[in-house]
């Protein structure tokens, strides 16, 4: 039995509201942005949700560029990609 409830945050495509772990966070450390696994990476963080639209409507959007304030590379959506088709968590 789980005592505590996880918290909800905001997917940055969709504007939903849920459990933070059904979403990706994307972290920008340094200036430099990359996906965090853990959810415990010091940064700004921006989550969106574990599908494919939401990922792609994120990148038409630029709502990570916006969220993080600043630019976030090509190869960091890849990698939201390809841990999706891997099955993460």
């Amino acid at each position: 039995m789980n005592g505590k409830p996880l918290p909800l945050r905001k997917c940055v495509a969709c504007n939903q509201m849920l459990p933070k772990d059904q979403l990706f966070r994307v972290v920008r450390i340094d200036g430099q942005a990359q996906v965090d696994l853990s959810y415990k990476a010091q940064g700004r963080g921006a989550y969106v949700c574990k599908n494919v639209d939401c990922i792609a409507l994120a990148e038409k959007k630029r709502s990570f560029n916006r969220a993080l304030k600043g630019t976030i590379s090509e190869e960091v959506i890849n990698k939201l990609k390809m841990e999706l088709e891997n099955g993460s968590r």
